[in-house]
């Protein structure tokens, strides 16, 4: 079956928009094709700096003809009806159509409308210049005479040429024909733009990416990427060194060659005196290069690898020579910015006020920067004060937490008062990513105790679903202050995730929040009792206890999120979390409190447990025994058969079944109530699946409806007290199935 090719060739395509822009431009071209009807076998798209390249697989000659029947009125209906009927189904008169037969309607006309389905190459001629026309750049420009009356294409760079074949691979491929702004499609790419930019005819898919390698254009990203990963290595284990890894970096990279070309680069040993991870975040920054490190001392080598576009004709020694000026001009800074951050401040008298406030020492370098950022008077938002203000509030509550995770409270709060003094250092200042890195070293080399220093770098974490939890408590008690000011904060004054943004990242420190609790097993966080209070504490014009129950429903969102990639439904979140459960089996008096870590162990727990046919009874019993309460609580009234059963009318009743169930009850219901309390949670599950036989038999032999009024009454409060069974663990109302 034929092929399509299709190649966009322009001026140049930012790296950092070439993935999308590959996936965007399949997307587009075979959705249209499926719409007209054109089923393809298979699709790939392909980026370089400077074309988007695609070709479609298996595609048909033409598409299918379509025959339809448009039904149209009955026979003698009005002439408005009728001329309506012909111009829908695009007849002339009537005569083009036919007349079918019903028994009950009568006569009726019916238009049998055939349409030949449409040659391939001429849809293609129709959806590849609406693709060019309407392509989804995030920033794209215009050019030349026209760009004036702003009538020309907009494209990333300037469109130089279109590639664009159909056809069977045993034949030569036809050329699909169309123009776009003045350039005319046809079977002619370029090459690499200095190796070889004379035009280059192509035919098909494998001719073309052959063509291109020949002209020193790597088509493949993932390619380009191995062959920098590759080199790179192989270079550093001649020189006795380790590649430091940097997937992003690679990824970079690779979209800003054509036909990579890895070199190695040194500089002066003096500059290790930099942390290494500044002299990694400068060079990866400001020249794109990859660093190497010592495989035996784990400690950077001052050499570093930078990836060239061209092959060049003295090896790539004028290239690594250029490189290599730049680097030591950007290292000289970062050497003069780690000198002064390590230094006093020259108006250390201004700042005694600050110092005060804060309980800060200025007689080290990172509490002065503390103090100089609360003078400085440096806002976190408009509407939520400075980021002086911000640190008392993290600090006060850090220490509030440290008890409960597990931490000194003292080095609690002195970490909190640290945790953002690197963001006015000139070494963040320039790299904004080393904050909390640079707090860090700089902390350990003012002395403070090693869990402070770690809570300074950690209290960020978990910076995404992969990221590592913070593991010392002090850190633990600092992220958890940090994330929760945050929310409660945004939450203060309404700014909250809209749709797909969500600016403040604060799905990040929801998800940062449960993760913390869950992999630290959190359960004397009682997090709706806590928000409350940092609601009324420091919003108080807030309604708090709205704003508690608001925010608690977004962590668990959150939550489902975290428990969705580990194969958890989210209605079985929903059940556990959700107002139904009796919390103060738990925590006495404290009614529906959420302990994040109780909500996760149980729901992961209870998704076992439903998985078993013991699970899966249980649910099934609990969807009868709640619809015949729900049906009969419409008649009697809500909450008539909440009192417990009566035991002497079961036992009068002489129904085996019956009274088994009451005493499984009996029995199941402090079980798994206790085991919650224990956190016991597979416990729990196992006492609920001890019903099983009772409730079996029950539903099998016994009556609920008896004509008896009373022995009905009591067989609902039976059904009533098994609803309420299952509530120790959670809502099995909301368990879909």
């Amino acid at each position: 079956m034929p092929d399509l090719l299709l190649e966009l060739f322009s001026e140049e395509i930012p790296a950092r928009m070439q993935r999308k822009a590959a996936e965007d431009l399949k997307k587009l071209v075979t959705d249209a094709l499926v719409e007209r009807g054109l089923v393809y076998e298979g699709a790939k798209a392909f980026a370089t700096p400077r074309r988007l390249a695609l070709t479609v697989a298996g595609l048909p000659v033409r598409g299918r003809d379509v025959r339809e029947e448009r039904k149209g009125p009955r026979v003698g209906a009005p002439d408005a009806a009728v001329q309506g009927f012909l111009k829908a189904a695009g007849l002339a008169s009537l005569d083009q159509a036919t007349i079918v037969s019903d028994p009950k309607k009568g006569d009726s006309y019916v238009a049998i409308i055939e349409k030949p389905g449409q040659e391939t190459i001429a849809a293609i001629a129709e959806i590849v210049p609406a693709v060019i026309r309407a392509f989804p750049w995030p920033k794209s420009m215009r050019w030349g005479k026209a760009s004036a009356a702003g009538a020309s294409l907009r494209w990333v760079r300037p469109l130089h040429s279109i590639l664009c074949t159909f056809g069977a691979e045993t034949e030569d491929p036809e050329v699909v024909n169309f123009e776009v702004d003045g350039i005319s499609s046809g079977n002619t790419t370029y090459g690499h733009r200095f190796h070889a930019p004379g035009p280059i005819t192509v035919r098909r898919f494998d001719d073309y990416v052959a063509s291109l390698e020949r002209a020193k254009v790597v088509l493949d990203a993932d390619r380009r990427k191995e062959i920098i990963a590759t080199d790179a290595r192989n270079l550093a284990f001649a020189a006795g060194l380790e590649l430091v890894e940097d997937e992003g970096l690679l990824e970079e990279v690779a979209g800003l060659v054509e036909w990579p070309v890895v070199l190695m680069g040194s500089f002066e040993e003096r500059f290790l005196d930099i942390p290494g991870e500044a002299i990694r975040a400068t060079i990866r920054a400001n020249q794109k290069c990859f660093v190497l490190r010592d495989p035996a001392t784990g400690e950077l080598a001052n050499r570093f690898i930078p990836v060239s576009n061209l092959v060049a004709s003295d090896g790539g020694l004028a290239i690594t020579a250029g490189n290599g000026r730049v680097v030591r001009a950007r290292l000289s800074d970062a050497a003069y910015f780690w000198a002064t951050d390590r230094g006093p401040l020259p108006d250390l008298d201004t700042l005694k006020d600050s110092a005060e406030k804060l309980g800060l020492d200025l007689g080290k370098p990172l509490d002065q920067r503390m103090a100089k950022l609360d003078k400085l008077g440096v806002v976190f938002h408009a509407k939520l004060g400075t980021q002086g203000e911000r640190v008392q509030r993290i600090a006060a509550l850090a220490k509030e937490l440290a008890p409960i995770v597990g931490a000194d409270p003292v080095l609690a709060e002195r970490a909190a008062k640290l945790a953002k003094a690197d963001l006015p250092t000139e070494m963040v200042g320039e790299f904004p990513e080393l904050q909390g890195l640079m707090g860090r070293k700089y902390a350990e080399l003012q002395g403070e105790n090693a869990s402070v220093a770690a809570a300074v770098e950690e209290h960020y974490k978990p910076i995404g679903p992969s990221d590592r939890v913070p593991a010392d408590p002090v850190s633990v008690a600092v992220a958890l202050a940090d994330k929760l000011d945050t929310l409660v904060g945004f939450w203060a004054i309404d700014e909250k995730p809209t749709g797909s943004k969500d600016p403040y990242a604060l799905r990040r420190a929801a998800l940062g929040v449960s993760r913390i609790c869950d992999e630290h097993n959190l359960n004397r966080l009682q997090l709706e009792r806590l928000l409350m209070s940092l609601f009324g504490r420091w919003w108080p014009n807030v309604d708090a206890p709205v704003a508690a129950v608001d925010l608690i429903g977004f962590v668990v969102e959150r939550i489902k999120v975290m428990l969705r990639d580990r194969g958890i439904a989210h209605d079985i979140v929903d059940a556990v979390a959700g107002q139904g459960i009796r919390r103060e089996v738990m925590m006495p008096g404290m009614a529906n409190v959420r302990v994040i870590s109780i909500i996760v162990r149980t729901a992961e727990a209870l998704g076992r447990f439903l998985e078993t046919e013991d699970g899966k009874s249980l649910l099934a019993s609990y969807k009868r025994a709640a619809n015949i309460l729900k049906a009969e609580e419409k008649k009697d009234g809500e909450g008539a058969f909440a009192a417990a059963a009566d035991l002497q009318l079961i036992a009068a009743a002489g129904l085996i079944e019956e009274k088994a169930l009451a005493v499984a009850l009996a029995q199941a219901t402090p079980k798994a109530e206790a085991a919650i309390a224990a956190e016991d949670y597979e416990g729990a599950m196992a006492a609920l699946a001890e019903l099983r036989p009772a409730v079996d038999a029950f539903f099998d032999k016994v009556t609920v409806n008896d004509p008896d009024p009373a022995l009905r009454a009591n067989r609902l409060k039976l059904l009533n007290q098994l609803r309420e069974a299952t509530r120790a663990v959670a809502d099995f109302g909301r368990i879909a199935g």
